[in-house]
């Protein structure tokens, strides 16, 4: 059993995400830095100052002292730092006290630099092992910190949104680099847009984006108009890991507000994904396995059985090569596993319903048709005569 989050911390995360959204608004100044009036022959005017990532500070000018609009911004920054430092000692409580992990500083730096640039405004959804880390305060329950360790940050975006939005961030790795001055683009083969960058330190920051139908489109990095410049590396199956992505808060600083895959989505997602890993990544197949496995485990004893039945189901019906990846995936998984995503199947299969309506179960006749194929002995890992290529997977 995995031990649950004291409801006093559940609450205390439900505030700080809030409040971060709510700061998401309000970004032109951020509370990390401060206002200085300086006077200037005779006259005095607002500047303010934040640290330029290097030791030393920068200066942004922002108006004259008397404009009552410029008064009025002083003053409302003044309130906005106060709960800024609340929040900060929210989440040190939470991750001190409550058994919530934090971020660690590389990856919190980067997504909250891309988040006060407008990346979750614009429907990008963090994904991969960053996002699992924020499910522990998402779901109440605590999370093992060894499958949540990671060196990159995985960002998706949906194509259709990047192309229809009509907006964009600033240059990506402008944004990085004032995160940290050592970013710099990976060069593709064929010299083309980059879908991915890399620190001084080796940390990797990719955007992935849906595949739109065709595997010709997996080796061609997709044009992303809201990204800033940056292109995107179309994968199979993304387009149900960030399909109705929820609201989370990622553990850095005073709490980051982010978009992450549906906890349901994501466990199924990493079962189809952990089978298409080929041999020589088994301790990447082995992470999947290990976090697909936790949120089955954390589903059932949230009662979120219905989430994982109907996202299940929802794979499963998109056809043969979708059933065979799951197959595949749940067969690697322990009898210890197997068990408990057969009996959250079950359980949520048979108390399904959204909004009244009968359970999307209904085409299976009952959950345990649906699931009976993985937990025989004739799966085996490998038995797929389909090629195992991919290019990146979470």
């Amino acid at each position: 059993m995995l031990k649950t989050v004291d409801l006093i911390y559940q609450t205390m995360l439900a505030e700080i995400g809030q409040r971060a959204m709510d700061d998401a608004w309000t970004l032109d100044f951020p509370p990390i830095g401060r206002f200085v009036k300086v006077k200037v022959k005779e006259r005095e005017y607002w500047y303010f100052d934040q640290s330029d990532g290097e030791g030393g500070q920068k200066r942004k000018y922002v108006g004259p002292a008397e404009d009552p609009e410029i008064s009025k911004r002083v003053e409302d920054f003044s309130r906005t730092k106060s709960d800024y430092r609340i929040r900060r000692r929210l989440v040190s409580s939470l991750t001190r006290d409550g058994g919530l992990l934090a971020a660690d500083r590389t990856s919190g730096l980067i997504v909250e630099t891309l988040a006060a640039a407008g990346l979750f405004r614009l429907r990008t959804v963090l994904v991969g092992t960053l996002a699992f880390g924020t499910y522990s305060g998402l779901l109440g329950v605590r999370m093992p910190s060894a499958a949540i360790m990671t060196g990159d940050a995985d960002f998706a975006q949906d194509y259709a949104i990047s192309a229809e939005v009509m907006d964009s961030l600033p240059p990506i790795l402008e944004l990085l680099q004032s995160a940290d001055p050592t970013f710099r683009a990976v060069p593709t083969f064929d010299g083309g847009a980059t879908t991915a960058f890399v620190n001084g330190e080796g940390y990797r920051v990719e955007f992935l984006t849906t595949n739109r139908g065709k595997d010709e489109y997996l080796d061609k990095p997709a044009d992303m108009p809201a990204l800033g410049g940056a292109s995107a590396q179309p994968l199979r199956f993304m387009d149900f890991l960030i399909r109705e992505p929820v609201r989370a808060v990622l553990l850095y600083g005073a709490g980051v507000s982010v978009l992450v895959p549906d906890p349901a989505r994501y466990a199924v997602h990493k079962l189809i994904i952990a089978s298409r890993r080929h041999a020589h990544s088994a301790l990447k197949r082995d992470k999947d396995l290990v976090q697909a496995a936790i949120l089955v485990e954390a589903l059932l004893q949230t009662k979120r059985s219905p989430d994982l039945a109907m996202a299940y189901v929802e794979a499963w019906e998109r056809g043969p090569a979708w059933q065979e990846a799951i197959e595949i995936g749940a067969a690697m998984l322990s009898v210890e596993h197997k068990d408990r995503l057969r009996e959250c199947l079950e359980a949520g299969g048979a108390g399904n319903r959204r909004e009244g309506d009968i359970a999307v179960l209904r085409s299976h006749g009952s959950s345990k048709m649906v699931i009976r194929s993985f937990f025989t002995p004739e799966v085996k890992v490998g038995s797929s005569s389909r090629p195992q290529r991919i290019t990146k997977t979470n």
